[in-house]
C-alpha cells in the first residue's frame, strides 16, 4: 500500500511547529524559527502563553481524570508531541485511559505514530482526520472509544485557525452532541485581551499559511452554551484551578478557556 500522506512543505511557517519552538521542541525548520523569533520580540508573552497552555492541559486532563472519574479523551487538534501530552497525563492519574489523538497535518501525522505510545493498561489512538468533517471524525473515534461512556472532548488552542461564527460554534455543538451524558468539553483559545497580542497576530497572518483568529472571552465561552461549567468559568488560563503548590505570581495570559460538563 502507497502512503498517501502530503509531503511536508518546510518552506512555509506552520502553527504547529512554530508552537513547539516556543515550548522548547525540537521539531521546526528555520523557517519556522523566523517567524517564532520575529513575533517573540514583539510579543515575549508569547511563550508564556505557549506554556500556559500546556500547564491548562495538565491540570484540566488530571481533574477530568482523578476527580470526574473520566477514562475515555478525545483530543482534536492534537498539534505536534512534546512533554505531558494527554495520554501521559491522563494515564498517570488512570493507566487504563483512553485517549484518542486527531489531526490531519503531515509532520504531527508523523511524530505521532512514532511517539504516542500508551501505557500497556490503557490505549492510544491516532486518526487522521479534519475536524470541520464531523461525520467521518466520529466514525473513526468510535472505532476506539465508547461513546455509550463519557468521553472528554478537548479543543486546545486549536479553533483559532477558524473564524468564530455561528458556523463553528454549530460544528462544536455537533461533536458535543455526538458524546453521552456525563462527558465534558475543555477547550480554550487565544484572546484579543492584549495590544500586543492583536499586533503579533495581524503579523502571524502576513507570514504563515494558517490564520488565526482572537476571540472575545465572551466569544469563548460562547463555545460552552447549554453545558455546565465547572468553576470558576472561563478564565485567563493561568486563574483555572492553578496548582496550590505554585510559585510566584499568577498573571493573566491572553489565552483563555474552561471544562464543562454535558447535563
Amino acid at each position: 500500500m502507497t502512503d498517501s500522506t502530503p509531503a511536508i512543505d518546510a518552506t512555509v511557517p506552520h502553527s504547529a511547529r512554530v508552537w513547539n519552538y516556543w515550548l522548547g521542541g525540537k521539531d521546526h525548520y528555520p523557517v519556522d524559527r523566523e517567524l517564532g523569533q520575529q513575533i517573540e520580540q514583539a510579543f515575549p508573552e508569547i511563550v508564556e502563553i505557549a506554556r500556559a497552555d500546556r500547564q491548562f492541559i495538565i491540570r484540566s486532563i488530571t481533574h477530568l481524570a482523578k476527580e470526574e472519574g473520566v477514562r475515555q479523551f478525545l483530543d482534536v487538534g492534537t498539534g505536534l508531541p512534546t512533554a505531558n501530552n494527554t495520554h501521559q497525563v491522563a494515564q498517570t492519574v488512570a493507566p487504563d485511559a483512553k485517549v484518542v489523538y486527531v489531526d490531519n497535518d503531515p509532520m504531527v501525522l508523523a511524530h505521532a505514530r512514532a511517539l504516542l505510545t500508551s501505557a500497556p493498561e490503557g490505549s492510544t489512538h491516532y486518526i487522521d482526520a479534519d475536524l470541520l468533517d464531523p461525520d467521518s471524525l466520529l466514525v473513526q473515534a468510535r472505532e476506539h472509544l465508547d461513546f455509550t461512556q463519557p468521553i472528554a472532548l478537548t479543543f486546545m488552542g486549536t479553533l483559532v485557525h477558524y473564524p468564530a461564527d455561528d458556523e463553528l460554534y454549530a460544528l462544536v455543538r455537533t461533536y458535543v452532541d455526538a458524546l453521552p451524558s456525563g462527558s465534558f468539553l475543555a477547550l480554550n483559545d487565544s484572546t484579543d485581551t492584549s495590544q500586543q497580542i492583536i499586533d503579533s497576530a495581524v503579523a502571524w497572518n502576513q507570514n504563515a499559511a494558517l490564520t488565526i483568529h482572537l476571540r472575545s472571552p465572551e466569544q469563548v465561552e460562547a463555545y460552552f452554551e447549554g453545558l455546565e461549567l465547572l468553576e470558576p468559568g472561563v478564565v485567563s488560563l493561568p486563574y483555572w484551578r492553578p496548582d496550590p503548590s505554585q510559585v510566584g505570581e499568577i498573571r493573566e495570559t491572553a489565552q483563555y478557556g474552561g471544562v464543562a460538563r454535558k447535563p
